[in-house]
């Protein structure tokens, strides 16, 4: 009786340790103040030029505006999506739109490419 209920315990331990990771893996990102975040609270941002839920930003582009990348056989629930890059690694999308952040953004809160060359824009909570 007691190795079924140490197993049991055991189980329920695991259970509690992998549950918050599961629940992190289907939002990698959240609304803070009003504005969409990463996990480590830097800004998020849409593209203009990204259409049917396809990047169009690689290369240079990329380097500047890192893609928030989607680990191997991520899952996405209700308006998040995974699509698939033309270097074949994925990325989030929110609403069919991939996400990225800015290499200028040093800090959590900062938005220095808000409205950059009119194509980049802050994910607001309006547009959640």
């Amino acid at each position: 009786m007691s190795q079924n209920s140490f197993s049991f315990k055991t189980l329920l331990v695991a259970a509690a340790l992998i549950l918050p990771t599961m629940a992190f893996a289907a939002e990698p990102a959240m609304m803070k103040g009003g504005m969409m975040v990463d996990h480590k609270g830097m800004t998020v941002y849409t593209f203009d030029k990204d259409a049917g839920g396809k990047s169009m930003c690689n290369g240079d582009c990329a380097k500047n505006w890192p893609p928030m990348m989607a680990p191997a056989g991520a899952k996405a629930e209700g308006k998040w999506t995974v699509i698939k890059r033309d270097d074949g690694m994925m990325q989030y999308a929110y609403d069919g739109k991939p996400l990225y952040t800015f290499m200028k953004d040093e800090k959590p809160g900062e938005m220095k490419g808000d409205g950059m060359k009119d194509v980049w824009h802050v994910v607001h909570e309006s547009q959640k």
